[in-house]
């Protein structure tokens, strides 16, 4: 993974968790070939481990295969809810969590 490609390691992305794609907001250019280009995916693996699912893969540059960051994404149901977690040098950290229930319990006003 290269500090010198991106603007902010790991930014505070709040609850925007991506299972694909790139945050080219923070993507400087290749720190490598000095080029701003696309940035690929290789690498791409999906893994089941007891009912989570991992996604992982490269950010690399398109024109050196220069490794730009690796990023992780996660997926899991606990109790009710649906858990999302991201954590990539390029496209941040998040979190997310969302109740499988059609109403979320933590979202209904108090009565009194």
């Amino acid at each position: 993974m290269c500090n010198g490609c991106v603007q902010k390691e790991y930014p505070d992305r709040g609850n925007t968790c991506l299972e694909n794609g790139s945050y080219l907001m923070n993507y400087l250019g290749c720190a490598s070939c000095h080029q701003r280009d696309f940035v690929l995916i290789s690498n791409k693996a999906t893994e089941d481990d007891d009912g989570e699912e991992i996604v992982t893969y490269d950010h690399v540059c398109k024109n050196c295969d220069h490794v730009i960051a690796r990023h992780e994404y996660t997926f899991s149901v606990v109790d009710e809810y649906q858990e999302y977690t991201m954590l990539c040098m390029l496209c941040g950290k998040a979190e997310d969590s969302i109740s499988v229930l059609p109403d979320d319990p933590r979202q209904s006003a108090p009565l009194f």
